[in-house]
């Protein structure tokens, strides 16, 4: 894994330091669809981090890459948002070392293998 792409339905910009580069889906065109952001992913060998289910399901049928992280709690105010990721993102990225699929919820994080 080279870096983390955020899908287009998180905020542009993170107020910590994932240990890898992080591109915005936002970058690839202004509404990339599922399917580009899948692939460019791939291609780059990226983790997609989004809170949209679509991208869970289609992983539970392929194999990595890519790896996905989806985001699974509710909406928050961006500087909450920024500060649950900024705690519980050294736990993600440790995970994605051996998970496919990571699903952060407020209160646990599952991973899939």
């Amino acid at each position: 894994m080279k870096g983390f792409l955020l899908d287009e339905n998180l905020p542009h910009g993170l107020l910590f330091q994932p240990s890898l580069p992080v591109i915005h889906a936002t970058d690839l065109s202004s509404q990339p669809t599922d399917t580009q952001v899948w692939q460019y992913a791939v291609k780059k060998d990226l983790v997609i981090v989004t809170k949209d289910a679509d991208f869970s399901d289609r992983m539970m049928i392929s194999s990595p890459p890519p790896r996905v992280v989806h985001l699974r709690f509710g909406n928050m105010k961006r500087q909450a948002f920024h500060e649950f990721l900024a705690r519980v993102w050294p736990i993600i990225e440790n995970a994605l070392t051996q998970a496919k699929l990571i699903a952060v919820y407020h209160d646990r994080i599952e991973m899939i293998s």
